[in-house]
């Protein structure tokens, strides 16, 4: 099992994303700032285009399109599928900057049964 948030979890999260379907428009970069964790703050993005992930790294983007913060429970919450993201964003608990449109762009893929179907299948191959 790849601990949640190492490079090693990044990795194999890549790998099981790759089985998701295309969706033309859904492109974006996007920087994820994961807040108040046990060692600090973690950052990470994806590059998606037309719905495929093609990059998942640690680090920072020089100038994402949407930026997605959110406290370290919430993240957890939201991988585990015990919280929906969509629900997490209405009730404040993801903040969004950046290009809006992109990231409505990229809803149809988080409500979807295939990425239903990945976060459950991460979240069991995933030490929290």
């Amino acid at each position: 099992m790849a601990k949640w948030l190492s490079a090693e979890w990044m990795e194999e999260y890549f790998k099981m994303a790759q089985s998701q379907p295309s969706r033309p428009g859904a492109t974006a970069a996007i920087q994820f700032e994961i807040l108040n964790g046990p060692n600090g703050n973690v950052f990470y993005y994806w590059i998606v285009e037309d719905g495929k992930l093609v990059e998942c790294k640690l680090g920072e983007l020089d100038e994402p399109e949407v930026v997605l913060s959110q406290e370290w429970n919430d993240a957890i919450a939201i991988q585990k599928c015990e919280l929906d993201a969509t629900a997490a964003f209405m009730q404040g608990k993801i903040k969004v900057t950046g290009n809006m449109g992109k990231l409505m762009a990229l809803l149809p893929i988080t409500t979807s049964d295939e990425y239903r179907d990945l976060q459950t299948a991460v979240a069991a191959v995933t030490e929290f």
